[in-house]
């Protein structure tokens, strides 16, 4: 195992937690540290891709930043992975709700990941990889939703390496095909987890519908999405 800390995370080894809640808004991670972690303490802090690691209700986690787009999570996943001896990766994110019937401040869990990206190439595969949730991760976001009495989403959703579409139209062609939410990290995170033999799960709450133009504000994205950080930090529980 290469040594840490490594050129993107100021970290050594044994100070991040088995188990990781990836935000990709820093901010997000300090906040969720704040208001749910005990014995917190910040492990990293280069590029201000802000680490914390704590307990929660007695259970070591670490909640990381992750920046935006497949580029930065594949970074910060690959070396959490393969350097400090991560497990699990719940991404705990915003996205846009496409499906019909997805609304805004609905929790989404992708149990796949369609994409635009190019990420796999790669891997040099013979064919077209399926990026797909860890099932073990999912069935227990279900299970804690249910238990919190929040119906989780579960579904297809888009990994897409675009924001600003060039073509506005391609939204509702993915929508055709089922998919549920757009966003820009999930394929990403799956590839890396499953090419590591490790574990991942993409959790998001509906932010906004980019096909009615309904949103929520910055602040809002940053602090308001309790239900799925609560959903994510349940399984940080070792299973019984």
């Amino acid at each position: 195992m290469p040594l840490t800390p490594t050129p993107h995370n100021g970290a050594v080894a044994g100070d991040i937690a088995k188990t990781v809640l990836m935000p990709g808004d820093p901010l997000r991670a300090k906040y969720i540290a704040d208001h749910y972690l005990d014995d917190v303490r910040c492990v990293n802090e280069v590029r201000n891709m802000l680490a914390f690691t704590g307990t929660y209700q007695g259970n070591p986690v670490t909640v990381m930043g992750g920046g935006m787009g497949m580029p930065s999570i594949g970074i910060y996943s690959y070396e959490l992975f393969e350097f400090y001896g991560v497990e699990s990766i719940i991404r705990v994110g915003s996205a846009g709700g496409v499906a019909e019937g997805i609304k805004v401040k609905d929790v989404v869990a992708g149990m796949g990941a369609c994409t635009d990206s190019n990420y796999a190439a790669q891997y040099d595969l013979p064919g077209t990889f399926a990026p797909l949730a860890s099932w073990n991760l999912l069935r227990r976001a279900v299970e804690a939703g249910q238990a919190q009495g929040v119906d989780v989403k579960v579904g297809n959703v888009l990994s897409s390496d675009h924001f600003y579409l060039d073509d506005p139209d391609s939204t509702r062609r993915w929508q055709k095909m089922g998919v549920l939410a757009v966003e820009m990290e999930a394929a990403a995170l799956y590839m890396n987890a499953a090419r590591a033999g490790k574990q991942a799960l993409c959790l998001l709450t509906v932010s906004d519908l980019p096909l009615t133009g309904e949103g929520l504000s910055a602040e809002e994205r940053q602090t308001g999405f309790h239900q799925m950080m609560e959903i994510a930090l349940a399984l940080t529980a070792p299973e019984e």
